[in-house]
């Protein structure tokens, strides 16, 4: 064979050994140049080229390039290479004596003219399909032009010239034109953008359009870099994302993927339970059969009767000798969709292509020791081997070092962007499960778990792909090295695997303990937030209440239990990073000792002892890496199990409702029966049946609690459905009884995604009476409203709502309940405009829930609901002709109601007196009043809450832009992290500690450093260099010593890497815990006005992610960071000492350095910045999303919200991804740096003709590491700052302005004050913020103990404000109030909060128990619990459901009706019963009977106290002692009621008359 080749080659051999190396110049074969110089450029690309094609051709999307010059020149070099090959061969042919066999030229030559003639067609192929750069070419280029070399200098030395100038200047031109197309190839085309460049768009990626080089190097991000270095970057200045990872890609395939899955397991299922049902029947028929078969023995044997029971006890089928399986505990076991698998089908190739991209990397490592172990036998045998091996060798390190720094930056930056893109895909599918999840499945998930699931789980999910590789790759890395290191030190490798081995149970346990802390950590963290966000949501009431306290403890009990598992977890983490940071030391020292021991001649040379070194430092990498990567991954696996398990819930059956347009009802329900809880005894509706025909008006009334919300949700689909059929026939929209607002501009929550008809637009907000209400707020219709409508009235809300919901022009219209927040003329004005039957929606079919009797003469049909059943249907007319129970509860209404709000307009009045009257002829009785209530609604359309922004405008003027934005911008830190964060951070730790943890590990260094120091003079001893002498006793004993100091070093390294482990993992938990507490703290005392323009994603945004960060992430990186810097650093010593001309290089390097870094750090700091600024939208717009996810699916606007998530998502994305490419350009930039370093300590190795053979090992050993270290150290301060920017945000929370102290010890008020109730107001004036207008403008009056005030006056006269300045929620600017001779201002905000009651208007719970929600901290006792529960009327509810007390209330009291959740509430201030009550708005969402008897239960229970009341109907204070008219923060009048009606002057009189009353 080898002569046939040959022969093949004109007899020249295709290698040889003594040619090469024992020549003064590095010569080759002719053989060799002309076959394998040539035939692996082209191997490449002949093999390469149908996968190319086959890739070309599947990329539909790209835009042919139109011919220019570039693409032209690419071609014509090309072509003209062709026609080099062609005439090299023509040549050979034509020579004098021609080879005969048709011998390596002709085929040579062949192969490269055919591959010159594919790369011709190529360059035009790809421009036709688009492609502006190609890898396979470029590599080909850059091979060929490699390849050329060796013929470059072998033809100049050879002197080719002088017999062949033709074949000398021919390879010349080739040779120029391959290098021509290589720099061609190393640009790319210029492509033109898809459609019009809009001006201020964003340009697109720079990633799609850089050339494979620019790729590869990560040049394409330059101008960032640039961008950065010299301005604060901003979100503008960036670019899109790359297609390929934009989620209009990534979403619908994993979509795909998913939903295949669980298809395919609920055919596996299905077919499971088919088999198993079919096994149950005939076990279940053999079973009936020897029943009956032993009954009938048993009968015959005794005196059987008719009165013999059929079935004795204990007579089963095991009696005869058969047991059956198929019982309860058989049950088949379902099989469950797997994300991990789907995940893998999805992105498992281009996971696979990184993991191969590493594994080159990975093998590429090992080279190094072997150019090491050569250049060793270089320095020691230098007169017999020519110079130029020792400059190849040095060479050798630096071009193998620049491969695998292109190799690995670039599989890591396939497998970031790929966990990237998974996050995206995970985010979309919890956003879409979170709208479609069925109410069942919700009970288990709380809007704070779900938001955890994406801000932790997915960001723990997307980091474990970065770092997966390490699974396969430790083990790669340790059999390769094992390997070497036995050909190196032969049996003695075995001694350092015994002791790898035996630390292997040891890491197996910590991993279990972790993975299983980890879970029970995740669990506590998903409490925490969910009650984090509760207390959010319900601040104002836990202010007002004085609760923090009790939440504040609550929130800190989970804490401890979360930080004593975490604390468990950082002592294994110490004893793990103890026992893997001493494995590599103690495997060498295991080695070593035996090798030294066991050999013949006792001795390590320096050659075996350094590049072993080598490569047990190429060991330390991988075995270091896995205390940290195994936590990674468990807490991933973790993460990937949350996340499937929410994914897998099951969702709102969609066929619940159908859409049948041939049905002639519009609206029908046949015999449905529906449940919001299985766990309930009853059905939540039983029996339902309607029939509504088209452009009907349907009423739907009913008590409290019995159901009337629960059959609008039914038809929305929302109940689960257990038997029966629903129809709606048309599109729909929906008003809920809770008005569900957007953070968005008040013009934008009524559009609600649609084009503005203008027109159309004005008529609505005239129909829903906004226009007033738009001319007072600042920016009219584009004024921003706030988080949940903070800025607007109930009413208002609730009027954007029903504005809403008539824009959309839909056919069916719910409307639960939209009156009972808004005045009695501006409900009649709505039920007129909108509803009745002259109204805007006239000819559309609607159904009202409504407490107003009054407006039920004006509806075609009524529903009555009692206790989740139909009781009544029909006209009104036909209701009330017969004494049924509408008409029973309608007079027990009317004749005992305590004089309603809505008597101010006489037209109601008449309805009511018609209504009466109609009774009294069916019932047969007169007892009746003209003075009932019809519906107790609170107006809270009159008060413009809680925001300055609602009330300093009543006049229309024109306000500057800036105005109308309430929510401001996350705040995002610019320039460099300041040192006081890290110094916050150090402080957290202990600042002692800190000191000591560096001086410890700065002691492990030098122990770590002396003992390769002190290897290099074991290895270059000259006594021991004799080995003649190795069986001396002296010999022995040096040996010994050296073996003794060596394993002294390793005792040290470990003793004092143990105290630093246990000290920094222990002080990192105590710094967590205080971190958090500080910022708790802070944030529980922050003024209203901080919850009111921040959002509750941003906090909640720095209760999970940033405080994960600080509890999991900051300390591993911390440690690795000081790994890293005290490695570089011991590197730069070694080498100085081991060749002090070394340090010429290292200023210039280290200047390089800095300046490389300093350049970097300010753009990738501030990327981070504004990627947590980004971060926090997302999960605002998620807990929005979810509050309102049932009108978002009654609208069906599911989609247009999924399109807003995933661009939020994509924003993100953008940044987080810029910042990782620019993490990849400094990493490969200082490789390249670390590189040189390794370059020139092998080259000063060469040229210091004097330097021991155990200190160029050392050099070389230490510089080897240099570029891992160094990648490592750029990774780590990235991450490092990234993470310590979580400590700076916690710490801006940590240090917000706080209101008033709660508690001062030496001003508490005498115990039992308040006792009389006496309220003195002394010119108070306030305002909501420092800034604006006062509100409140020198306010005098005196409130005398027991008093009954009325507070009134037009909206924004500043009625809220002066009950929210009673409670010190906003603080008065001057003058005083004084309770009972006690000036409020002096004394803590939870002695006065305390001692006053409010009924709020916004009736909030909390999850826990009934309990719990009504005492928080634990001082009443039982009975006096069920006391206020009785006279709250709500004593029957909490006694009949599971657990009574203890019956454990949903988030935000979603288990209970609106009106049960306003008479805990009730119970809530009768447990409290203080000498001053204040009713703000308190009765808005109850049915009549409801409202009757809180005003009663107030009227009995407070009789002795003083009462103020925030009313906007004036007929319910009429029986007050006094009457506040407000009007524009001032008292207008002040006096009894009947004075004021009586002076026709005065503003009350002028409100009276208007309202009807005189």
């Amino acid at each position: 064979m080898a002569a046939a080749f040959e022969k093949f080659c004109d007899n020249s051999p295709i290698w040889n050994d003594s040619l090469i190396l024992n020549n003064s110049w590095p010569q080759f074969t002719d053989c060799f140049q002309e076959t394998v110089l040539i035939w692996v450029p082209c191997g490449w690309l002949w093999v390469t080229l149908p996968f190319y094609i086959g890739y070309i051709l599947s990329n539909q999307d790209g835009i042919p390039i139109p011919v220019n010059s570039f693409n032209l020149a690419k071609t014509f070099f090309s072509m003209f290479l062709f026609f080099l090959a062609v005439i090299d061969i023509i040549k050979d042919a034509s020579d004098v004596n021609p080879k005969q066999d048709g011998s390596v030229d002709y085929v040579s030559g062949g192969i490269l003219a055919a591959s010159f003639l594919v790369t011709t067609i190529l360059v035009q192929f790809e421009r036709s399909r688009g492609f502006i750069t190609s890898a396979i070419l470029y590599i080909f280029w850059l091979l060929l032009f490699i390849a050329g070399i060796i013929p470059f200098y072998t033809r100049i030395i050879t002197k080719e010239y002088e017999n062949d100038l033709f074949r000398f200047v021919l390879y010349y031109i080739y040779f120029a034109f391959v290098f021509v197309e290589l720099i061609l190839h190393t640009f790319a085309e210029s492509r033109t953008r898809r459609g019009y460049h809009e001006p201020g768009e964003r340009q697109s990626s720079p990633e799609t359009k850089a050339s494979f080089p620019s790729q590869v190097t990560f040049s394409w991000i330059n101008y960032l870099v640039l961008l950065g270095y010299r301005k604060s970057l901003e979100e503008e200045d960036l670019f899109e994302l790359n297609p390929r990872d934009d989620s209009e890609k990534v979403v619908p395939e994993f979509e795909e993927a998913w939903n295949k899955a669980l298809r395919k397991t609920k055919q596996i299922n299905e077919e499971i339970e088919r088999k198993y049902n079919l096994k149950k029947h005939y076990t279940g028929i053999f079973t009936n059969r020897a029943e009956e078969h032993h009954l009938r023995n048993e009968a015959k044997s005794s005196n059987a009767s008719e009165k013999t029971p059929l079935l004795t006890e204990g007579s089963t089928s095991v009696e005869q000798g058969v047991s059956f399986k198929g019982t309860k505990d058989d049950a088949p076991k379902k099989k469950e969709a797997s994300l991990l698998k789907v995940l893998f089908k999805t992105y498992g190739f281009t996971l696979l292509w990184s993991f191969v991209l590493k594994a080159v990397y990975d093998l590429l490592q090992f080279v190094s020791p072997i150019l090491q172990s050569a250049l060793i036998d270089f320095t020691q045998n230098r007169d017999s081997k020519p110079d130029w091996q020792g400059y190849v060798y040095a060479g050798g390190f630096f071009v193998i070092a620049m491969i695998m720094s292109c190799f690995y930056h670039y599989s890591f930056h396939i497998s970031m962007t790929l966990g990237m893109r998974i996050k995206s895909a995970l985010i979309a599918a919890i956003y879409k499960k979170a709208l479609t999840i069925s109410s069942e499945a919700k009970k288990q998930t709380t809007v704070g778990e779900i938001v955890n699931l994406m801000s932790v789980d997915c960001q723990r999910v997307q980091d474990v792909t970065g770092y997966l590789y390490m699974l396969w790759s430790s083990p790669l890395i340790i059999s390769v090295a094992l390997y070497m290191l036995y050909q190196s030190l032969g049996a003695s490798v075995f001694a350092g695997l015994g002791v790898m081995i035996l630390l292997m149970p040891l890491n197996a346990f910590i991993a279990t303990k972790l993975r299983k802390y980890q879970m029970a950590q995740m669990k506590l963290k998903d409490q925490r937030i969910k009650l984090m966000n509760e207390v959010l949501n319900g601040i104002k009431v836990l202010k007002l209440y004085a609760w923090e306290l009790s939440f504040q403890e609550k929130i800190l009990a989970i804490r401890d239990q979360e930080l004593t598992i975490l604390r468990k977890s950082a002592y294994l983490n110490a004893v793990g990073t103890f026992a893997w940071t001493c494995a590599p030391y103690l495997v060498t020292l295991a080695t070593f000792a035996t090798y030294v021991l066991s050999s013949d001649d006792n001795y390590l040379d320096a050659q075996k002892a350094f590049v072993s070194l080598s490569l047990f430092n190429i060991l330390r990498m991988p075995i270091n890496l896995l205390p940290m990567i195994i936590p990674y991954c468990i807490q991933g696996w973790v993460s990937i199990g949350r996340l499937s398990k929410f994914l897998r819930s099951t969702d709102l059956d969609l066929d619940t409702v159908s859409h049948i347009d041939t049905v002639e009802a519009v609206v029908k329900i046949d015999n449905g029966t529906f449940r919001w809880d299985k766990t309930l005894p009853k059905p939540t509706l039983r029996n339902i049946n309607i029939d509504i025909t088209e452009g009907k008006l349907v009423a739907i009334v009913g008590q409290v609690g019995s159901g009337k919300s629960s059959l609008i949700s039914s038809l929305l689909g929302e109940l689960e459905k257990i038997s029966g059929n629903i129809n709606m026939k048309g599109s729909v929209a929906y008003v809920p009884q809770e008005a569900w607002i957007q953070n968005a501009t008040v013009k934008d929550n009524i559009l609600f995604g649609s084009r503005c008809k203008q027109k159309t637009y004005n008529r609505v907000l005239d129909a829903c009476a906004l226009k007033p209400d738009l001319d007072i707020l600042p920016g009219g219709d584009l004024t921003e409203i706030g988080e949940k409508g903070i800025n607007l009235s109930g009413g208002q809300k609730q009027r954007v709502s029903l504005a809403r919901a008539v824009y959309s022009n839909a056919d069916i219209y719910l409307l639960d309940d939209p009156l009972s927040a808004v005045d009695s003329h501006v409900g009649k004005h709505i039920f007129e405009k909108v509803i009745g039957h002259e109204g805007t929606l006239r000819k559309k079919t609607r159904l009202l829930v409504t407490h107003g009797v009054h407006w039920l003469p004006k509806t075609d049909l009524i529903i009555v609901m009692n206790e989740g059943e139909i009781s009544e249907v029909g006209s009104y007319n036909e209701l009330v002709s017969h004494d049924g129970k509408f008409a029973q509860f309608l007079k027990h209404y009317l004749t005992e109601g305590a004089g309603s709000e809505d008597d101010d307009d006489p037209e109601i009045q008449a309805v009511k007196s018609q209504i009466l009257e109609r009774l009294e002829s069916v019932t047969g009785t007169s007892d009746f009043a003209t003075s009932g209530d019809d519906e107790r609604t609170s107006g809270k359309d009159s008060t413009v809450r809680k925001r300055k922004q609602s009330t300093d405008c009543v006049e229309k003027k024109k306000i500057p832009a800036e105005v109308n934005k309430l929510i401001d911008a996350e705040k995002a830190e610019v320039g460099t992290v300041k040192l006081a964060v890290f110094l916050e951070y150090a402080k957290a730790i202990g600042g002692i500690t800190t000191l000591l943890i560096f001086l410890i590990y700065m002691g492990y260094q030098v122990a770590s450093v002396y003992s390769s120091i002190w290897l290099s003079q074991w290895t270059d001893d000259p006594y021991l260099l004799n080995r003649t002498l190795s069986k001396t006793t002296k010999y022995q004993e040096k040996n010994d010593m050296y073996l003794g100091v060596y394993g002294g070093l390793g005792v040290a390294q470990a003793v004092i890497i143990l105290i630093f482990a246990l000290l920094c993992s222990t002080r990192m938990v105590a710094a967590a815990r205080t971190l958090h507490a500080k910022m708790l703290y802070n944030i529980l005392r922050s003024p209203m006005s901080f919850f009111d323009t921040t959002p509750s994603g941003r906090i909640v945004n720095r209760f999970s992610r940033d405080i994960e960060v600080i509890d999991n992430n900051l300390p591993s990186t911390f440690r690795v960071w000081m790994s890293c810097f005290f490695g570089v650093v011991s590197t730069f010593v070694v080498i100085a000492y081991s060749n002090p001309i070394f340090l010429v290089i290292v200023l210039p390097l280290g200047l390089l350095y800095w300046l490389v870094q300093r350049f970097y750090i300010r753009t990738s700091r501030q990327l981070k910045r504004i990627e947590s600024t980004t971060r926090s939208p997302i999960y605002t717009h998620f807990s929005e999303t979810i509050t309102g996810a049932s009108s978002i699916r009654a609208y069906g606007a599911s989609e247009r919200f999924i399109e807003e998530s995933q661009t939020l998502v994509d924003r993100n994305l953008v940044i987080y991804f810029s910042a990782n490419c620019a993490n990849r350009w400094l990493g490969f930039r200082l490789e390249f740096l670390g590189n040189i370093i390794v370059l020139a300590a092998a080259i000063f190795a060469v040229l210091a003709t004097n330097l021991e053979g155990g200190l160029v090992g050392l050099s070389i050993t230490y510089a080897l590491q240099i570029t891992m270290t160094l990648n490592w150290m750029v990774r780590m301060t990235s991450d490092l700052e990234t993470n310590i920017v979580s400590v700076e945000r916690v710490k801006e929370y940590s240090e917000t302005p706080t209101e008033a102290a709660w508690n001062i010890p030496f001003r508490k008020p005498p115990r039992g004050w308040p006792d009389s109730g006496n309220i003195v107001f002394e010119n108070l004036t306030t305002r909501y913020r420092p800034g604006l207008d006062m509100v409140l403008k020198g306010i005098n009056c005196e409130v005398k103990a027991g008093e009954k005030i009325g507070i009134v006056g037009r909206t924004g006269a500043g009625k809220t404000s002066l009950s929210i300045v009673l409670f010190r929620l906003i603080e008065a600017v001057s003058g005083k109030i004084i309770i009972d001779g006690q000036h409020v201002a002096d004394i803590g905000l939870h002695d006065l909060r305390s001692s006053i009651t409010v009924l709020p208007q916004d009736p909030i719970l909390f999850s826990g128990s009934m309990k719990m929600n009504l005492d928080p901290f634990n001082v009443y006792k039982e009975n006096e619990l069920w006391d206020a529960l009785e006279h709250a009327n709500l004593s029957k509810f909490v006694s009949e459901v599971p657990g009574k007390l203890e019956y454990e209330v949903g988030e935000g009291g979603q288990n209970l009706s609106v009106g049960q959740r306003q008479l805990v509430c009730l119970a809530r201030t009768l447990l409290r019963k203080t000498k001053i009550l204040v009713l703000d708005e308190a009765t808005a969402a109850v049915d009549m009977e409801t409202d009757d008897l809180i005003q009663q239960t107030i009227r009995t229970e407070f009789k002795d106290c003083t009462v103020l009341t925030i009313a906007h109907r004036l007929n319910t204070i009429m029986d007050y002692d006094r009457v506040m008219v407000l009007d524009n923060g001032v008292i207008k009048e002040f006096d009894q009621p009947d004075k004021l009606l009586n002076d026709k002057e005065t503003t009350f009189h002028s409100m009276a008359k208007d309202a009807g009353l005189t």
